[in-house]
């Protein structure tokens, strides 16, 4: 028996190398870490498990019947963090540049398919050079064929997409398919065409970094929800978000004890909103004042900061925060901020998460820029994503909220379940400085003092209109609440709803306006 251990031994041992020692000494000193290495630090020590350690390619053309290695370019199983059942894939560059065969395909469809049917996250840990062109259509059957897992497990486990390396061309799309995309700055990018191909067809000189590096995609596209530093903050980012999110669309997140006490009062907050309406102030101050010992996971913090999102908890409850920006473009929402709020709201929905939405918003953004880029259709998706939601969903007003972008901030009106007020919340049409000049601009002209009288103007709609007293008389705010008290307010009410259940119409699915 030893002499068929031993053999096995020995290709355990080759397979755990990959494409070589050379290739692994050239990785580190890229300062990049290789597959086995990213699993190690995601996973619970030695927790993982491998599949098809020594599946191969079955490629014989252009020179590939003498470039076989044991796992073929791919590390894939399964482990535990925290003690949680995950699945996991990591591309392994030292492999071919680690790029898709139809074999690693197999692999990765494998883990996945196993995933939803044992309801568990599944984790894919990429740097990939991309389609294997010795392949030809079998490398492109096989992206298709993870792309179908990737939409058939939408909304039924969290699929998350780490990137540590290139991902270009096709292999993009698998990760832009998942929840969740972490990139590395300086290290990791994800682009359609490269830059030579840009400059060939577009005659545009661009650099890696500026066409698809972390940075970009984090703050300009959105593709991104986080630009790690390092490949270590980058799986430390995966590990702790895993922390917010149950295991599949069945289960609900994990509670976590806190010593926090549901009643502390935040006495800053009475006295956190600026006299003055056109004042900013951060709105982060308030989550963080309200929320379980101010731990706030934000998620796309450097896209459409005029959005707050991320995931927080509530007397050990987790949430997802929705929340206006006001030092930011005053809190409007645009086109991106509108997005980025729809795909957070519909994620909580699928996964049992309930939404807590901050609200100090003055309408939408105007312009040219955003009319043409079609702010009315990017805009309804926030609507869109609130109205349908049947999770538990809590407002909070905490000064503007005007017009359109009332209705759209998770509203009584879209099934808001609990919506609060503070007593200098302004609930109108839009601001009065703005409403009288329409009411009564003819009439001031008129007038002696055309400035006193629109003064005297505004501050009778103020009185009888820009306020929450109006809102609480016809039951669309469920109550004026002390700043103060906001957390105590917003844990009763998720403990009141933790058994909500509410439904949508029989159909096979809506048409959200893409």
């Amino acid at each position: 028996m030893s002499e068929p251990l031993d053999d096995l031994m020995q290709r355990r041992a080759e397979a755990r190398l990959g494409g070589g020692q050379e290739r692994i000494d050239a990785l580190h000193a890229k300062g990049r870490m290789t597959a086995r290495e990213r699993i190690d630090l995601l996973l619970d020590p030695g927790s993982f498990e491998e599949f098809d350690m020594f599946k191969t390619h079955r490629c014989t053309s252009f020179g590939m019947e003498s470039k076989v290695f044991p796992g073929d370019g791919v590390v894939t199983g399964y482990g535990t963090v925290e003690g949680r059942l995950v699945y996991v894939y990591a591309q392994d560059p030292t492999v071919l540049g680690g790029s898709l065969s139809e074999t690693i395909a197999e692999k990765i469809c494998k883990v996945m398919d196993l995933a939803v049917k044992n309801g568990a996250p599944v984790i894919g840990l990429n740097d990939s050079g991309g389609a294997r062109i010795q392949e030809g259509i079998e490398s492109l059957a096989g992206y298709s064929n993870i792309f179908l897992r990737n939409v058939m497990a939408s909304g039924v486990i969290p699929q998350i997409s780490a990137i540590f390396g290139p991902c270009a061309g096709g292999a993009v799309y698998s990760p832009a398919l998942t929840d969740f995309v972490a990139m590395v700055k300086n290290n990791s990018y994800m682009f359609l065409t490269g830059p030579k191909v840009v400059k060939s067809v577009t005659h545009e000189d661009v650099t890696v970094e500026e066409l698809g590096g972390a940075d970009m995609h984090s703050s300009r596209s959105g593709v991104s929800d986080y630009a790690a530093e390092s490949g270590i903050d980058c799986v430390q980012y995966v590990k702790k978000l895993l922390s917010f999110l149950p295991q599949n669309n069945v289960e609900t997140p994990p509670i976590v004890p806190t010593q926090d006490p549901e009643n502390r009062r935040s006495e800053g907050l009475n006295t956190i909103i600026p006299a003055s309406a056109s004042i900013p102030y951060d709105m982060k101050e308030v989550i963080l004042e309200t929320i379980d010992n101010q731990d706030f996971f934000e998620i796309k913090r450097d896209f459409a900061p005029n959005l707050i999102i991320g995931f927080a908890r509530y007397s050990g409850m987790v949430v997802g925060i929705v929340a206006n920006q006001p030092s930011h473009l005053s809190g409007v929402l645009d086109i991106d901020s509108s997005v980025k709020g729809a795909r957070f709201v519909r994620f909580c929905d699928c996964f049992n998460i309930p939404v807590v939405t901050f609200v100090d918003v003055p309408g939408f953004l105007p312009g040219t820029t955003q009319e043409y880029g079609g702010a009315i259709r990017n805009g309804a998706k926030i609507l869109y994503a609130y109205a349908e939601a049947t999770i538990p969903k809590i407002t909070v007003i905490t000064r503007k909220a005007y017009g359109g972008a009332y209705c759209v901030m998770s509203s009584k009106h879209l099934r808001g379940d609990i919506n609060y007020a503070w007593p200098c919340a302004e609930i109108a049409v839009m601001g009065a400085k703005g409403a009288v000049e329409v009411l009564y601009g003819r009439m001031a002209k008129k007038s002696d003092d055309p400035a006193a009288y629109l003064a005297e103007k505004e501050a009778e709609y103020q009185e009888a209109v820009a306020n929450p007293y109006v809102a609480a008389r016809r039951g669309y705010v469920d109550d004026i609440i002390e700043p103060a008290r906001t957390r105590f307010r917003i844990v009763k009410a998720l403990g009141m709803l933790k058994n909500k259940r509410d439904t949508n119409p029989m159909k096979k699915h809506g048409n959200i306006p893409l």
